[in-house]
């Protein structure tokens, strides 16, 4: 390769290296940094006002004029800068808006701040309540200012109205929610320094630090007014700026302010220049470079911080000072409690007192976990979080009282089933110690197992009450039936012992039963004296165990059984008659050895 060639090669290599380096040859100008899109509800990145802010190395000081569209924000800039109007920002004198988003000027001022080389941007904002904007549009422009100036000029003319307060207290809130989106909700918002410069044609009467003051007092409010809670809120909101706030008036120029851009300082108002100069001498002192977590941030880093902002400020939805911070929280507030109601909706009631305690803390923090996530404001999102913890815990006892309801419904259900149950324990055919204690036990185990909630406890005293007057009332019927039945019992083994079976053995034993139950205790004791005689605790465990038993309950079974019998003997007597005739009716002599076969005579 010659040595041409290596030239051609190296210039090339060095154009494109001072091409792709920067593509602005004149820095002396305004540079859009931020732009609004197509449908002028949010903002997108401008390349060129990137690339002018990227190159600076040191500290950066920016300053943002914010106020009102028409209010002479950038002819004030043009001011601070010594520029006319031709030179620096672009100056409108028609009713729309002639900046378009945030504009930086190419060539910062540099300052020596604390022995600190300091590059001092100046931003020019889109004003607000412009035509052809939306609320939302404006208070992003107003928010991002906030956050990446580090002073915040607020322009108003004339005079300060409570529309002008609102909305910084937005805008400062809207900065403080979105810079804890960035940096993360632990970390402090550093505001700002705030300068109130108040344009007027009057320099009597109030000065304007006065009216500042006295347009941040409370308003007393001893009648609880909603609407004066309301402007006392957004005072409250401004306490996070503490004593960076500043006031400076500034007179008009010139009676005629579209011919402003044509006049030199000569023509303008001498008390105007003087303040001016004044005004440029209170920036330039009270400036101090953009700390971001105790470091001051240089071009590249202001860039990187700008990008963050403005992703998270595009990112979801906002609300805007015409639908304010609390209805747009009062939104989420009830989708949160919503939350809260289905998912304790899905809960089978009746609960254990601290089951429904454990699932109502689990849905509360879900629903505050999803408010936290959604919510806007810190100062506004508080008074939400105390509101949908009234509303939650208001909810909350709507769930205790109905869990109490069906706990009752519940108890109340299986009380009424076991009071039927002993009832008719009390009156079974053929008494059952076993088998009442058997229903007794099943009662109260089924009613420890399914009775829950809140009423229980009420239900177990009255259960156990009622348990234990059944469980009375038995023990004492329970002697005198079966004495009865134990006599019924012995006279009928007796019949059957005789007529039916013809068993002696049977009949016998039924006769020493109704002899003992009848003649001995009427002879010796009483009845009720019957029952601690051994002998009696004898027959009635042979009751007990002929009665019932896991496998046999007589008292259901007893009038089926009987009737099987009956038919079986019955039956058996039917057939053994008609099989062998008279033999069982006429007994049948045998043929003895030594006697005579021989036919009786007459």
């Amino acid at each position: 390769m010659g040595f041409s060639s290596q030239i051609f090669l190296v210039s090339i290599f060095f154009c494109l290296f001072a091409s792709g380096s920067s593509s602005i040859e004149n820095f002396r100008q305004a540079f859009p940094i931020v732009e609004p899109d197509v449908s002028h509800t949010k903002l997108r990145l401008a390349k060129e006002g990137l690339e002018v802010i990227e190159r600076i190395t040191t500290p950066i000081a920016a300053i943002a004029v914010i106020g009102p569209y028409r209010s002479g924000k950038s002819f004030l800039l043009n001011q601070l800068l010594s520029l006319s109007c031709y030179e620096g920002f672009g100056v409108g004198h028609m009713r729309d808006t002639k900046t378009k988003g945030i504009w930086v000027w190419g060539t910062p001022l540099e300052l020596d701040k604390d022995g600190v080389k300091t590059s001092v941007l100046y931003l020019d904002t889109e004003g607000f309540e412009s035509v052809g904007t939306s609320n939302v549009y404006g208070d992003r422009i107003f928010a991002l200012a906030t956050i990446m100036s580090s002073l915040l000029i607020y322009n108003l003319p004339e005079t300060i109205r409570e529309a002008d307060i609102s909305r910084l207290s937005f805008a400062v809130e809207l900065a403080e929610e979105f810079y804890g989106r960035v940096k993360g909700q632990d970390i402090a918002f550093e505001p700002a320094k705030l300068l109130w410069l108040i344009q007027r044609d009057f320099l009597q009467g109030k000065s304007v630090q006065q009216m500042v003051d006295e347009a941040l007092q409370r308003v007393p409010n001893k009648d609880g007014d909603k609407n004066i809670d309301r402007v006392n809120q957004i005072r409250e909101s401004l306490a996070i700026m503490g004593d960076n706030n500043t006031t400076f008036s500034l007179p008009q120029p010139h009676l005629q302010r579209t011919k402003l851009c044509d006049m030199k300082d000569d023509e303008l108002d001498p008390t105007y220049v003087e303040n001016r100069e004044k005004l440029k001498e209170l920036v330039a002192s009270i400036i101090r470079p953009k700390i971001l977590q105790g470091v001051p941030l240089n071009g590249k880093q202001f860039v990187s911080f700008l990008e963050q902002t403005l992703e998270a400020l595009n990112k979801g939805e906002i609300p805007s000072t015409g639908s304010l911070v609390e209805v747009f929280n009062k939104g989420i507030l009830e989708r949160c409690l919503k939350l809260y109601d289905h998912r304790m909706e899905e809960l089978g009631l009746p609960l254990p007192e601290h089951s429904l305690g454990r699932a109502h803390d689990e849905s509360k923090n879900e629903a505050i976990k999803v408010f936290d996530e959604q919510h806007f404001g810190r100062y506004h999102a508080k008074q939400s979080v105390d509101k949908l913890d009234e509303e939650i815990d208001k909810e909350y006892k709507k769930f205790i009282f109905a869990n109490e309801y069906q706990s009752s419904k519940l108890c109340e259900a299986l009380y009424t089933k076991c009071e039927d149950k002993m009832d008719q324990l009390q009156v079974l055919r053929l008494p059952s110690m076993a088998k009442f204690n058997a229903g007794f036990l099943q009662c109260n185990q089924s009613f420890e197992v399914e009775c829950i909630g809140p009423s229980k406890a009420k239900y177990e005293q009255r259960m156990m009450k009622m348990l234990s007057k059944a469980r009375s009332l038995f023990i004492k019927e329970y002697n005198n039936r079966l004495f009865n039945w134990l006599v019924v019992f012995s006279l009928v083994m007796v019949v059957v012992g005789r007529f039916v079976v013809k068993l002696i053995f049977l009949e016998s034993v039924a006769w020493i039963l109704f002899i003992f139950l009848e003649a001995y205790t009427r002879m010796f004791w009483s009845a009720e004296s019957l029952y601690y005689n051994p002998v009696w605790h004898f027959i009635v465990a042979i009751w007990e165990a002929i009665v019932y038993s896991p496998f046999l309950d007589l008292d259901r079974w007893a009038v089926p059984i009987v009737v099987i019998l009956a038919i079986f003997l019955l039956y058996r007597r039917c057939y053994g008659r008609s099989k062998h005739g008279t033999r069982l009716l006429l007994p049948l002599y045998k043929h003895r050895k030594g006697v005579s076969n021989r036919p009786r005579s007459d």
